[in-house]
């Protein structure tokens, strides 16, 4: 009998359910309150060169001195600095002027800097420089981040497996509470900005941690605690809430436009999640899978009783009966290594990979350049926020539909050549500067389209194809290499656009087309229970009969489950049980 049979006729989306639901959503508000204050208090303004006057400022009349005489010329540029873009080598670089005009000068790198305060009244980018060839400061603070993301996933998610979903994520909280603060009093213009940077850079590190355990932790959870029909509903309703954590941001950082007030806020945003241990549950499919049958059977009539339904001993022996005699006699892997143990296991793994990998490069490389979109920094990341609701709208009308591996692959070709259509605007469109900073933008309002439906999809795909005993290390794993993802994202976006505006788009619109090559070959997921063992994902197989012999069918073929008519008698629902002995009868 599997898990999900039982569990309909106690939690089939009853009240329970609902309320723990909606707390897990809250904590998913979190991780983009955290990760994207960043395009915040480390925005870039404009700037350019400081004169060599006694006073300085960006305003009119100072850039129309600096443009007519010390900004570098086309031809300056052409000259000393082959590899920066037209753009960044006048803004890095000064002019010695000279006398005869005719002359190609000779290029200095900029000492300092002025920067506009129009938008922004302080960043980190301006109080540290980190711009031109200091740009490494910033870019290293998000690596640190994303390194942080991936020490978070593979630790965290480990722990979650070993100890329990509820557990992890209450200490997650507390971390983030004391590390917020950590993160907005440690830099001090008395430390100097080696050691401001370096403990910065130790705090984001601290809190991508403990975001990633919260995230993972909260995916896995609140999946697990649905039946297989409410699992898309959940997986975009938790994505709703994280795309309302965004929007939240904004509003804060558009009225406090200082990098340091603006921490101060969010990290007091954070002290009510410390008492999320009172109210958040365990999984019981977890504690089932470690063999913790009393505490899950507590559980069960818990959720029962709240929702007002029936709780059977009986069948929960009869469940429990089966459980067991599937896990006697055979040694359980809990470990990253179970799944590799069959080839078309491991191929999944290793697909599962490369695919958060490209999904990470294009989710994050997107949302990260809303800065550079040409329009006001505020509606630019505001819209792109805003983006991802209809997105997720599309993706509860279509996967319960037409599946997972469709719509997947179809956003991520879409996003490819989306992508290559700057190819042909950037060369054909020179002329029109206008309508092509409007044809770029819409552009990029389509990729973070596509960009949000493949990497919340990635997400289930991910959840529904790892077995329980392993998921969370699983998707703790995944999670990991998909950070080398947002990390070459990151570098992309700050030394590749020095180059050439629209290279990183061009180089993540490739990679989505790969991405959406291999996923092909994955299972179809849905209308499927959750795989409990690495046996049961060896035996769902790859698409066209990849990797497939005659031996996929073993001894686990015929341990198929009793009628789901003598549980669902307690809770009559002739539509789960139909969907549920269709199943059933799946190979």
């Amino acid at each position: 009998m599997k898990f999900d049979t039982f569990y309909a006729t106690v939690n089939d989306w009853g009240y329970y359910q609902k309320i723990k639901f909606f707390i897990i959503c809250l904590a998913n508000m979190v991780p983009p309150l955290i990760f994207y204050t960043w395009s915040f208090t480390a925005a870039t303004p404009d700037f350019r060169c400081s004169l060599p006057l006694e006073s300085d400022a960006y305003n009119s009349q100072m850039n129309h001195l600096y443009d007519t005489t010390y900004k570098p010329t086309i031809d300056d540029c052409a000259t000393h600095q082959k590899l920066l873009s037209l753009k960044e080598c006048q803004r890095c670089f000064i002019r010695i002027a000279t006398h005869n005009t005719t002359s190609i000068s000779k290029l200095h790198k900029c000492q300092d800097y002025v920067f506009d305060r129009s938008i922004y009244k302080k960043t980190l980018v301006e109080e540290w420089t980190m711009v031109c060839d200091r740009v490494l400061y910033r870019t290293a603070v998000q690596v640190a981040y994303f390194i942080g993301v991936m020490v978070g996933a593979v630790f965290f998610g480990s722990m979650a497996d070993k100890f329990g979903r509820r557990p992890i994520m209450s200490i997650c909280f507390v971390i983030l509470a004391i590390v917020s603060f950590i993160s907005t009093f440690c830099p001090q213009d008395v430390f100097g900005t080696g050691y401001s940077h370096l403990f910065f850079l130790i705090a984001r590190f601290l809190l991508a941690c403990s975001t990633r355990g919260i995230s993972e932790s909260g995916f896995v959870l609140s999946s697990e605690l649905v039946s297989p029909r409410k699992r898309v509903m959940a997986g975009a309703v938790m994505t709703y809430f994280y795309a309302f954590g965004q929007l939240w941001l904004v509003l804060f950082a558009y009225f406090i436009r200082t990098w340091r007030m603006l921490l101060l806020t969010t990290s007091f945003l954070m002290l009510p999640y410390c008492l999320f241990y009172l109210f958040l549950p365990e999984s019981p499919r977890w504690l089932i899978s470690k063999g913790r049958f009393s505490e899950a059977e507590k559980v069960l009539r818990t959720i029962a009783i709240e929702n007002k339904q029936k709780f059977s001993h009986e069948a929960y022996e009869q469940f429990k009966a089966t459980q067991n005699r599937d896990r006697h006699g055979t040694v359980p892997h809990a470990g990253i290594s179970s799944l590799f143990r069959f080839k078309i296991t491991a191929f999944i793994t290793l697909n599962l990979f490369f695919q958060w990998f490209a999904q990470n490069i294009v989710y994050y490389g997107v949302s990260q350049s809303t800065g550079s979109w040409q329009v006001d920094p505020y509606l630019s990341f505001c819209i792109s926020a805003a983006v991802e609701l209809p997105a997720f709208m599309v993706i509860q009308l279509l996967l319960d539909r037409v599946g997972r591996k469709i719509p997947y692959c179809s956003f991520a070709a879409s996003f490819g050549i989306i992508a290559m259509l700057v190819l042909p605007v950037q060369t054909y469109m020179g002329a029109y500067k206008d309508a092509q900073r409007i044809i770029v933008f819409i552009i990029n309002i389509l990729l973070k389209f596509c960009g949000s439906l493949t990497f919340l999809i990635i997400y289930i795909l991910t959840t529904e194809l790892l077995p329980t005993n392993t998921r969370t290390t699983g998707m703790g794993y995944s999670s990991m290499i998909g950070r080398l993802g947002a990390i070459m994202g990151t570098f992309c976006n700050d030394y590749l656009t020095r180059i050439w505006s629209n290279f990183p788009i061009v180089l993540y619109g490739v990679i989505s087309l790969i991405a959406a090559g291999l996923a092909i070959t994955f299972p179809e997921t849905l209308n499927r229970p959750l795989p409990q063992t690495s046996e049961e994902v060896h035996r769902m197989g790859l698409a066209f009969g990849l990797l497939s012999d005659n031996k996929s069918k073993n001894k686990y073929d015929d341990d198929d489950d009793e009628p789901a008519a003598q549980i669902l008698t307690i809770n009559e629902d002739n539509e789960k049980q139909k969907s549920v002995e269709n199943i059933n009868g799946k190979p």
